[in-house]
């Protein structure tokens, strides 16, 4: 035993050593081609001042910036993976001549200030820019770079169209967009007006607590340095369950019930989906301008891949400066939240193979960087498609001029049934003809303690609660309360490229309840796989300035948010949709009462109900691009 308690102990002595070696590699070789500033205190005009890392070049030319504000820990002393992740952003940068610079937004580790999602006030963005463009090392040239966190708050900083911010690069932005054309959701917290939990697991972790340590003001960058070496303000959370934890009621409650810390969480769960306060942070919203040259990214699996896709499109229709709304460019991957680079020659999604998905990313980035920033004439813009998307089923890349691709017609099918559409084993069918007569609608009970639980989907940052990607969804389409609707085998294949909107003819004996979507690939086995989801509240199915509640035996219209996907439905498949009323916990459940919900413990069981007939034809229509006819050899 003591023999065996001491080889654990060697080992662990050795791997310790191998993981900071690998850090001290890296920093090893950033030091031999940069010059490192750290802890450099970049003042706002209010004079707060927040803390900001360079990395430039051993040069004496002026050179263009990289930069990426985030609100994750970068501190370079510890061994941490954010470290090592930052000093190997840096080296990439400045060895292609560029200089680095990453910096915490307001109030977050050394930064002063008090925080706020996406690091408010906005104008922070644009005295940063200021700033960095005044520095005797820089060529007046800045882009900002960065996924999820680093790339939310870009859109809105963008509306202030700084001189100097020549380029940027948004990839997982999802949760900078708040209302753009008919989506509302107000940085990710909301889909269809029900709330998306990501949130509740990720401010849990990321939050300031009103009790955090904090560096006294104006502490000088010596002292800041010296002390950064032994203390680096992040806190160690303790583990969650999540698969549990939001289960939680009322929902207010969740983050206190884990002894989590107490923060902006607790005024932001109450918000509607049009609250003033949302249009007065950091979020980018469809009335406001639009300056600056992005190459957008995209993911098939992440949580908000619809309203990505429609601020693409608005930016390019709504932009003022012709050089801004004609160079915007997009890649759409295969791929979850932020997961470009770790496609694989057999990328797998969740369960779901859908080939080798494998793209020059760095390449077109640094080439679109050296366009804008350093004025290459690289042919970027000549010879790179306007639409880089990646369709699964056929597994391949393709290019067009357009979001959704040209040429792609919208198809109806319509849902049918004799009245017994629920489960898999159900009557359900999803057919080109409209129904001509009215027919029994579906029923089902929805019970708001005994939800659908999530299963794969596009979902991203709930820890061990849902797991995103493609899985197959017969296990779950058993229950009853799913209504299951399917095409016959296709004759031949299609490809479904752009928006899938949805129109669904409801009732409900609650005076409020929620009706979800859920789009599926059927192969010749059986195997079900999801390709996207929404969910509708049917209080705000008249707009998300006011709440219309529901009586019973009335007939209401629900126009559901459009869902997005690339996906080839091979010869042999079939087309599927989910109906239901709730997919927990991807979206929070609605308790049925017509109350507030996020206060409430209690639910009521509703019987909802999806009609299909002549009069009330529910139906869902599909981007069908037609192939394009072969070139004929002359």
């Amino acid at each position: 035993m003591k023999k065996n308690n001491l080889l654990f102990l060697l080992m662990l002595g050795l791997l310790i050593p191998l993981g900071l070696q690998a850090q001290n590699d890296i920093l090893q070789k950033l030091e031999d081609i940069a010059i490192i500033d750290q802890k450099v205190m970049m003042p706002m005009r209010d004079g707060v001042r927040l803390c900001t890392d360079i990395y430039r070049p051993k040069t004496s030319e002026k050179v263009p910036v990289i930069f990426s504000r985030t609100p994750y820990n970068f501190n370079s002393w510890g061994d941490g993976e954010m470290r090592t992740r930052t000093y190997e952003r840096a080296y990439e940068v400045v060895k292609r001549g560029y200089a680095y610079v990453v910096q915490n937004e307001r109030g977050r580790y050394f930064s002063e200030g008090e925080w706020d999602i996406l690091g408010t006030p906005l104008t922070d963005g644009y005295d940063a820019f200021s700033w960095m463009e005044k520095q005797p090392w820089c060529n007046g040239k800045i882009a900002t770079y960065g996924c999820s966190s680093t790339a939310e708050w870009q859109m809105a900083v963008a509306s202030l169209d700084h001189p100097a911010h020549a380029a940027m690069v948004p990839q997982g932005f999802g949760a900078g967009v708040g209302r753009v054309g008919q989506y509302y959701e107000q940085g990710n917290w909301y889909r269809g007006g029900a709330q998306q939990m990501l949130f509740t697991a990720w401010l849990y972790s990321v939050q300031n607590d009103e009790f955090k340590p904090r560096i006294p003001p104006g502490a000088s960058q010596e002292d800041l340095i010296r002390i950064s070496r032994f203390f680096d303000l992040a806190p160690e959370a303790p583990p969650v369950d999540w698969s549990q934890a939001l289960r939680h009621l009322p929902v207010q409650d969740i983050i206190k019930n884990v002894h989590g810390p107490k923060g902006i969480y607790d005024k932001m769960i109450r918000r509607k989906p049009n609250d003033p306060d949302w249009y007065k942070g950091g979020l980018y919203h469809d009335d406001m301008p639009f300056g600056v040259p992005s190459f957008w990214f995209v993911s098939w699996y992440d949580v908000s891949t619809s309203p990505n896709l429609a601020l693409f499109n608005h930016v390019r229709q709504n932009a003022t400066d012709p050089e801004v709304a004609n160079n915007q460019f997009l890649v759409i991957a295969p791929t979850l939240h932020c997961r470009y680079t770790r496609a694989t020659e057999h990328t797998i999604v969740g369960e779901r193979n859908v080939g080798d998905a494998r793209l020059n990313y760095d390449e077109q980035i640094y080439a679109w960087f050296d366009y804008w920033l350093k004025g290459e004439k690289n042919g970027f813009l000549q010879n790179t498609p306007r639409v880089q998307y990646y369709t699964m089923g056929m597994n391949k890349w393709q290019t067009a001029d357009s979001w959704p691709p040209e040429g792609a017609e919208m198809t109806t099918f319509y849902l049918s049934s004799g009245g017994a559409a629920n489960s898999l084993y159900g009557d359900g069918k999803l057919t080109n003809a409209a129904p001509r007569k009215n027919k029994t609608p579906d029923s089902f009970t929805y019970d708001p303690m005994n939800p659908v639980p999530s299963h794969g989907g596009n979902v991203c940052c709930t820890g061990n609660a849902v797991q995103g990607g493609a899985f197959d969804q017969r296990e779950m389409e058993t229950r009853h309360d799913i209504l299951v609707y399917t095409s016959e085998p296709l004759e031949e294949g299609i490809e479904v490229s752009g928006f899938i909107e949805t129109t669904l003819y409801v009732s409900s004996d609650a005076k409020d309840t929620d009706f979800t979507i859920k789009l599926i690939d059927v192969y010749p086995d059986g195997r079900a796989y999801n390709l996207d989801e929404t969910i509708q509240r049917a209080r705000y199915r008249e707009g998300y300035d006011k709440e219309v509640f529901m009586e019973p035996g009335q007939v209401y219209k629900l126009e559901m948010t459009p869902m997005s996907t690339s996906n080839y439905f091979a010869k042999g498949h079939r087309i599927r949709i989910e109906v239901s009323s709730s997919n927990f916990p991807r979206f929070e459940r609605n308790l049925n009462t017509g109350g507030n919900n996020y206060d409430e413990s209690e639910g009521v069981v509703a019987t909802n109900q999806v009609h299909h007939s002549a009069t009330y034809p529910s139906q869902i229509r599909l981007p069908i691009v037609k192939p394009q006819e072969p070139v004929a050899k002359q």
